[in-house]
């Protein structure tokens, strides 16, 4: 059989195609996935859905008439810039279970995902927050969370392949920081820092693929795809304006690239030991990636064509 790619990091600014990229992907046959990009069956991760449960924690917590945990306001950023880290640590969980069976369910799924965040923050040092509230407003706000919550637990566990073997994961994320933000990235902002907290089991098998699209083109592309009426979709969710231009106003993939010590690779630091990781950027400063979201029967031909082979170059660089 021919050799795939273990784990793939799909890393970009926001709505600078990744879903769709995702999605693509997810309708192409095996043998062309193995062949053109190499890929086996994919495994999906991403860690949007807890940015999302999140931000659902914050709006009930507000219904209930206390104080919001995790953002400063509906339409702004972290609290607690942490909370990046947060992301990754429930990554790494998710990537960890996709080599055991699924646990048998002892507590309800918005308090299991509400322990989950507390526990992941605690791993980057920020102190509990979800643990001191009042039972009655826990419970409230757990049986709030409870659909999306049970969702979100039965997707993951029903995307756990009986083996890994002949798959690839795909890991899908988004880091920045500020606009006019000077390089490197202070921490806890960019991928420098989210990087460095992946687990060895994903770094020792990861490669990059980096959808490059301009900050402009990020916040012109975020409010085309933004449908207020599904803030949960991986494929229509828009992240608000204060944050594209304070979280995602620019990234530090381009300097990461510049500074390693290896051509295209990803120098990271982390666990005592140097990793680098293979990279390769998917220029998208010109979409090809938008017609994606529409129905497969409107997708032109060309379009099809340019993202295809633009896909499979970039994949090219880390078969090597």
């Amino acid at each position: 059989m021919t050799k795939v790619l273990d784990t793939v990091l799909l890393l970009a600014l926001p709505a600078s195609g990744k879903s769709e990229v995702r999605k693509y992907l997810a309708l192409q046959t095996p043998e062309k996935c193995r062949d053109d990009f190499g890929l086996g069956e994919t495994v999906q991760l991403d860690d949007f859905p807890y940015v999302h449960l999140m931000r659902r924690v914050d709006d009930e917590l507000a219904a209930l008439g206390k104080e919001r945990i995790f953002f400063q306001a509906p339409d702004r950023g972290f609290r607690e810039g942490r909370d990046w880290g947060t992301l990754i640590e429930l990554i790494n969980e998710d990537r960890e279970a996709l080599d055991v069976p699924a646990p048998p369910r002892k507590k309800g799924a918005g308090e299991t995902i509400m322990m989950r965040l507390e526990q992941a923050a605690m791993k980057v040092g920020i102190p509990p927050r979800l643990s001191k509230l009042d039972g009655a407003t826990r419970a409230a706000v757990a049986g709030k969370l409870e659909k999306e919550s049970r969702e979100l637990l039965d997707g993951l566990v029903t995307a756990r392949p009986a083996s890994l073997e002949g798959k690839t994961i795909i890991i899908e994320a988004a880091r920045g920081g500020a606009e006019g933000s000077a390089m490197p990235l202070a921490a806890p902002f960019g991928y420098l820092y989210s990087l460095g907290l992946l687990s060895p089991k994903i770094l020792e098998r990861a490669s990059i693929l980096y959808i490059w699209v301009t900050p402009e083109e990020s916040r012109r592309k975020n409010l085309a795809r933004t449908d207020p009426n599904d803030p949960g979709s991986i494929l229509h969710h828009g992240v608000p304006e204060a944050v594209m231009r304070g979280d995602y106003g620019c990234d530090d993939m381009g300097w990461l690239i510049e500074q390693s010590d290896k051509p295209n690779t990803v120098r990271v630091e982390a666990h005592g030991r140097t990793y680098h990781l293979p990279v390769a950027r998917f220029d998208n400063r010109v979409d090809r990636t938008s017609f994606v979201r529409g129905d497969v029967k409107t997708w032109k031909p060309e379009d099809v064509k340019a993202l295809h082979e633009g896909l499979r170059e970039a994949f090219a660089l880390l078969k090597r």
